[in-house]
């Protein structure tokens, strides 16, 4: 009998695979005034939801384009499987989004007004296991609507912690 043995890491044996994932993408709630919001599916490839599952991706830099008429996810990192061979994929590759057709025809027809851009604000594993990420037809905002954001979140920090005392 012969048997190969395979040794692994500690780092690789406690490798947590959560069942509820949610990656957020806090910047663009700053840098964009969302109009609309869509939930779109992903197409991916085994290595690439073992990873996702473990929570080891960043949409933090993503941006959503059209490519010959379908909605595409770019530099979208998703880190390698530890467990991956040479099965494994690229960590910033193009990833196709999976939205209604009616839903596809009218991101496309309102982006081309001036300004408008698809960015993703969330991914997440929804009850069934499928990989989703919540896109955002969104608006670029100016200087001073940052400045705005900023007041407002400063003087709400300051209303709870005066809450809080009392």
């Amino acid at each position: 009998m012969c048997g190969i043995f395979v040794y692994y890491s500690n780092e690789i044996l406690n490798m947590k695979i959560e069942k509820t994932v949610n990656i957020f993408n806090k910047r663009a709630r700053f840098e964009y005034e969302i109009m609309e919001e869509f939930e779109a599916g992903m197409v991916l490839t085994g290595t690439e939801i073992k990873s996702l599952r473990s929570s080891r991706a960043s949409i933090t830099e993503a941006f959503c384009q059209f490519i010959d008429g379908e909605l595409y996810i770019i530099n979208m990192m998703i880190d390698e499987y530890k467990l991956g061979t040479f099965y494994n994929h690229k960590t910033k590759r193009e990833r196709k989004l999976l939205l209604h057709k009616r839903e596809l025809l009218k991101l496309e027809k309102k982006l081309k007004d001036a300004g408008n851009t698809i960015v993703p604000l969330k991914l997440y594993i929804n009850d069934r296991g499928r990989a989703k990420v919540l896109v955002a037809l969104a608006r670029g905002k100016k200087l001073f609507d940052k400045r705005e954001a900023i007041k407002d979140r400063e003087s709400k920090r300051n209303l709870d912690r005066i809450l809080k005392k009392s």
